[in-house]
């Protein structure tokens, strides 16, 4: 098998013909073949094979040809050879989203600019294209397809089913309805790899590392859905502990409960955009005012360890580690923002207070010289923790979120884990760059699970 680059063009003939230049023939061994295959996604039509006199790897394909097998554009794209039986173009690779709100100008509302970045940075490696669960058709087996066009708008191609799907759906309501279910099986069924399955609650990834040894010791003690007995013997052991909402976000829902023997119960939330901080002189009384407050839904609670985590004038550092899949299919960290609270906040999240900074900024300030030793350490942990992840969970996986949390002995510590991460850590003018390294992993992933890589690559 071999990959090489290639240039193609369109010509007008209606037969389905193929043309290739005297050194891509002789490389790709097509010297005396009448016909091969021509391959594109899921789609296989037959041509007959000709030779142009002219220096370069160029590929014509005729209007025949082009409407069978549906090529959407002109250009360079890689080639996939199959010792001269088939020869697959591409890859084609589809970025699943959805918006509610949507124009001719922004497809995808607010996640257009992302899906655009993505589409402009892949336009040279691959046929790169968006598209919503509406935009396929599963009798014809195609996408009606959004691609960037030369000017920086937007142009629709009829495509075959691609060879690799990488999942940015932005709903978790959606994504557990019977559409996307059914969605999702049906990638698989084709073989054709979809990364990035569905969102995480909180309590799947304690329930996924439960047997992991190596990730135990990096996780919290945390439990699911637990009775007021267990919360007060938690609390009485730990000092302080987290209650959050397992689907939650945002850091919305979340209670910061700590004891103090001599003081009693404390619990700390967020309301209506101000930091609420109450006082209970017994436990039952704490656990009345919860049920007031969210009646049966406490049932979707967990309740987790409280670390002391590492501090900047009184407020607490927390890290989000970005992690993908690179192109040799290795976990590795593309970028990481500190987060520091905002005073009295429950929470590190930018909209309640929270102030992003670069790791090197936060762990100066609070291990000097040690620094990056620390650092290095809690990057060597994530690795591990997203091959933990990834070893226990049955679904392909191509990009993590990470919350991560240093104490103040410098051990590592991960409270969540997302499978569906938010970009906001790359609007740090610092962290620009981590975040083109971003896409850079996502396309160079597409690459490797649609097979199109080099022979030294495999």
């Amino acid at each position: 098998m071999s990959l090489t680059i290639c240039n193609v063009h369109f010509t007008q003939q209606p037969e389905r013909i193929v043309w290739f230049s005297s050194p891509l023939a002789k490389l790709l061994k097509l010297g005396g073949r009448k016909s091969v295959n021509v391959k594109l996604g899921k789609d296989i039509v037959p041509a007959s094979v000709r030779t142009i006199k002219r220096k370069g790897n160029h590929v014509y394909m005729s209007a025949g040809l082009r409407r069978s097998v549906r090529i959407p554009k002109s250009g360079n794209v890689y080639l996939n050879n199959d010792e001269g039986e088939e020869i697959q173009l591409g890859p084609l690779i589809g970025v699943l989203t959805d918006s509610g709100r949507r124009s001719s100008s922004a497809p995808f509302g607010e996640r257009t600019g992302f899906v655009k970045q993505l589409l402009h940075l892949g336009q040279k490696k691959a046929y790169f294209f968006a598209f919503t669960p509406h935009d396929i058709n599963w009798q014809q087996e195609t996408i009606h397809g959004w691609f960037l066009d030369g000017g920086g708008g937007w142009t629709r191609r009829v495509v075959p089913l691609p060879d690799v799907v990488y999942n940015r759906l932005p709903s978790r309501r959606a994504e557990t309805g019977y559409t996307i279910t059914t969605l999702r099986d049906r990638f698989v069924k084709k073989k054709i790899p979809f990364f990035n399955w569905s969102f995480f609650n909180k309590s799947d990834v304690y329930n996924l590392l439960d047997k992991d040894v190596e990730a135990l010791r990096h996780l919290p003690e945390s439990i699911n859905n637990p009775t007021p007995e267990k919360i007060k013997e938690l609390l009485e052991k730990h000092q302080f502990l987290y209650y959050k909402p397992t689907a939650g976000s945002l850091g919305i829902g979340i209670y910061r409960l700590t004891y103090h023997p001599r003081k009693g119960y404390f619990i700390r939330y967020r309301k209506t955009g101000g930091n609420v901080l109450l006082r209970f002189s017994n436990f039952n009384s704490l656990m009345k005012m919860l049920k007031a407050r969210h009646g049966a839904s406490l049932n979707s609670y967990v309740v987790q360890q409280g670390i002391r985590l590492v501090e900047i004038e009184n407020c607490p550092i927390d890290f989000r580690f970005h992690m993908h899949k690179d192109g040799n299919n290795e976990w590795v960290v593309a970028g990481i923002g500190a987060k520091k609270a905002g005073r009295g906040s429950v929470t590190t999240h930018i909209k309640n207070g929270g102030s992003l900074m670069t790791p090197e900024q936060a762990l100066s300030r609070t291990f000097g010289d040690r620094s990056d030793e620390v650092l290095k350490e809690a990057k060597a942990v994530a690795i591990k923790l997203s091959e933990a992840i990834e070893r226990n969970y049955s679904h392909t996986l191509g990009e993590l979120g990470l919350d991560i949390g240093i104490d103040r002995d410098s051990a590592v510590w991960m409270f969540e884990a997302n499978a569906k991460p938010g970009r906001s850590i790359f609007k740090h003018p610092a962290l620009k760059e981590q975040g083109k390294a971003s896409l850079e992993y996502i396309l160079d992933h597409c690459l490797y699970l649609s097979k199109f890589r080099r022979r030294d690559d495999s």
